[in-house]
């Protein structure tokens, strides 16, 4: 095996910046458990401004950096190429050609995982290449890898988790401080915690594409984007956030696949989370994840979802797999190989307790027909808040377990009749 394994980089912005860092910190520590040593040679960028702080970065570690691709992906002596450009295209052509030209990969990207990794794990594993992408859910958080290595004899139940930073510190606002969202988002923005197009985040599409990767690392499924619910926190308000938290629940994006027994929900959505829960006390942009396995039950993963050093840090141990890899003679072997055949929840198997805010004309009457009514279909309730507003009242009603498709059909009814306002309706996690 090669005492020196060549590296070259798709991106060298935020997180491609920090891999040379982690590299240099832990060089020792890394070479004794690599057996090698990892080398960047080249990084593919959008500018090479000599007076840049990126060449000087650059300089310092000495990697060239160039503004064409071909440089990186036809080099004969780049054994790696690490993928942190983002978003599809040209990432997933550029994959597909490393891989094609004998390279291994490692990519963060997990929107092209989410919707064209099978098709990446396929192709490495028919040119016999390693295909690693730790980084690509919870930054920092080595949740694959424990999926794959620590809980790999245990049966997992259900992975759920704050899995987008962005969100959990915009919520993190409008629980502690009262913000509405346009405020809360204001302050992220300001921040550097949001983009200045927040849509993938507060839409809930990025947690969503984390969840596909975790529901295949979980369950060996592999789960389309449209197969999952989603659920953004736009326009979630206030006056649900403070309500929740007199019931002694926060509010938190919730990512979660689950095996109900009858095939796996995933879904992403704001929902609420007991005070007491591991989960409640995650706040500002950290990310964790809640998995609930039948040998351990419990067992909880928090650190940062992003950033510079926490992303590189996955991104290097997925190097040190590959020289592994090397040296076992496994190159080819998928990052996770349990697969079984994909089989989706149907509505009726999906249980769970669930928050209703309806609004409703302040009397007795209207208030007694509106919980004989929910009562009469079947609703139990475990708690219950009366806010009044004048002439009119809120009704923040948590109710024992339902199945999605009672649920369903009571939302249609309050739609269906002028004398209620569904304000919103919210899970209530376990």
């Amino acid at each position: 095996m090669k005492k020196q394994l060549n590296v070259g980089m798709l991106g060298f912005g935020v997180v491609g910046s920090g891999v040379p860092q982690i590299l240099a910190e832990s060089a020792e520590k890394i070479r004794q458990i690599a057996g090698v040593e990892f080398v960047i040679k080249k990084a593919l960028v959008r500018s090479a401004d000599e007076t840049s702080e990126l060449m000087k970065r650059a300089g310092r570690y000495g990697i060239e950096l160039t503004t064409k691709a071909e440089d990186v992906l036809e080099d004969g002596e780049i054994d790696v190429v690490i993928e942190v450009m983002g978003k599809i295209e040209p990432a997933k052509s550029f994959i597909k050609r490393a891989m094609n030209a004998g390279k291994h990969v490692i990519t963060a990207n997990k929107d092209l995982l989410a919707q064209h990794g099978p098709e990446l794990v396929a192709l490495a594993k028919k040119q016999q290449t390693a295909f690693y992408y730790e980084a690509s859910v919870a930054g920092g958080i080595p949740i694959l890898r424990t999926l794959v290595n620590s809980l790999a004899a245990d049966r997992i139940e259900s992975v759920m988790g704050i899995v987008n930073g962005t969100t959990n510190y915009m919520l993190t606002q409008m629980t502690q401080l009262g913000a509405s969202y346009d405020t809360a988002l204001a302050e992220a923005q300001r921040l550097g915690f949001a983009e200045s197009d927040p849509t993938n985040d507060v839409s809930g599409l990025d947690a969503l594409y984390k969840m596909v990767i975790l529901s295949d690392f979980a369950y060996g499924m592999e789960v389309s984007v449209d197969e999952v619910a989603r659920r953004g926190i736009e326009g979630l308000s206030t006056d649900v956030v403070k309500a929740s938290e007199e019931l002694g629940f926060i509010v938190k994006l919730i990512g979660i696949t689950e095996d109900t027994g009858h095939g796996i929900h995933v879904e992403v959505a704001p929902m609420l989370v007991p005070a007491d829960h591991p989960l409640a006390s995650v706040a500002n942009e950290n990310n964790s994840v809640f998995v609930k396995s039948f040998g351990i039950n419990g067992s909880m993963y928090y650190g940062p979802g992003a950033g510079t050093l926490p992303t590189a840090t996955s991104i290097v141990s997925d190097l040190i797999a590959i020289a592994e890899d090397m040296k076992a003679d496994r190159l080819g072997t998928p990052f996770n190989v349990y697969h079984m055949p994909k089989k989706i929840a149907d509505d009726a198997s999906i249980t769970s307790r669930f928050f209703l805010a309806i609004g409703v004309p302040n009397n007795k009457g209207q208030l007694s027909a509106l919980t004989g009514m929910l009562s009469g279909m079947g609703v139990e309730f475990d708690q219950l808040l009366q806010k009044n507003q004048g002439e009119q009242a809120v009704l923040n009603i948590v109710t024992y377990p339902l199945d999605l498709k009672t649920l369903r059909n009571i939302l249609n009814v309050l739609s269906d009749d002028e004398a209620y306002i569904l304000l919103d309706c919210l899970r209530v996690i376990e």
